[in-house]
């Protein structure tokens, strides 16, 4: 499971239909936007909550690190460290290996979204536009040297406040994306910086709440 929802009814009744178990739940980052159901799901499944080394999460969690690979009976996840929505962001690389030995598609959390990518000023203490600069660096060193065929499904779509001018459609490609995303179009990272700190919407008043919760366990 990634990323899961306060209300984990919906997950453990999908895993029952299937005959399945919940093994691993993964964080892309330490959620702002809504309370993390990941605790709670842990408690239910035994599941382990797997973040980053680098959040600063304060209740019992394991760790990952770039380039650490999961293998899952048929399915492979390959976590990239991808910092700029937050210090902790991960994008994790999916292979099933029943139809080929190479990634088949991409969850890039609030990283790269389908027209549009993380805002880097969620966390505070005047890191914007270090953030900014940093989510730079791994769309570009990262996730745009992935290849144009790979789907990526991020966290949000349109509507939602981690980001601006994104798509309503909930998935795409790396290749749209190289052609298309705004963000991805500006020549140099000082230009980049300049357009995702630009008109930023305010932050709802919620997200401070929910990270502060999410990071403690509450």
């Amino acid at each position: 499971m990634v990323d899961p929802q306060l209300d984990i009814e919906p997950y453990l009744e999908a895993a029952a239909q299937k005959s399945m178990r919940i093994t691993h739940i993964f964080e892309t980052h330490v959620q702002a936007d809504h309370l993390s159901g990941a605790r709670r799901l842990s408690e239910a499944t035994g599941a382990p909550v797997i973040f980053h080394k680098s959040a600063p999460v304060e209740f019992p969690h394991l760790n990952v690190e770039d380039g650490e690979r999961h293998d899952l009976g048929n399915v492979v996840l390959s976590i990239l460290h991808t910092p700029g929505h937050t210090p902790d962001s991960v994008s994790i690389l999916v292979t099933d290996k029943t139809r080929a030995s190479e990634p088949w598609f991409v969850l890039t959390g609030d990283t790269l979204f389908s027209g549009g990518v993380g805002r880097p000023d969620l966390i505070g203490a005047g890191s914007e536009a270090m953030l900014a600069e940093q989510l730079h660096d791994s769309l570009h060193s990262k996730i745009m040297t992935l290849p144009d065929h790979l789907e990526i499904f991020p966290a949000h779509f349109g509507g939602a406040a981690c980001g601006k001018g994104l798509s309503g459609k909930p998935g795409s490609t790396i290749g749209f994306e190289r052609r298309f995303n705004p963000a991805l179009r500006a020549a140099s990272r000082a230009e980049f910086v300049d357009f995702v700190l630009k008109d930023l919407p305010p932050q709802p008043e919620a997200f401070a709440v929910n990270r502060r919760r999410n990071l403690t366990g509450e």
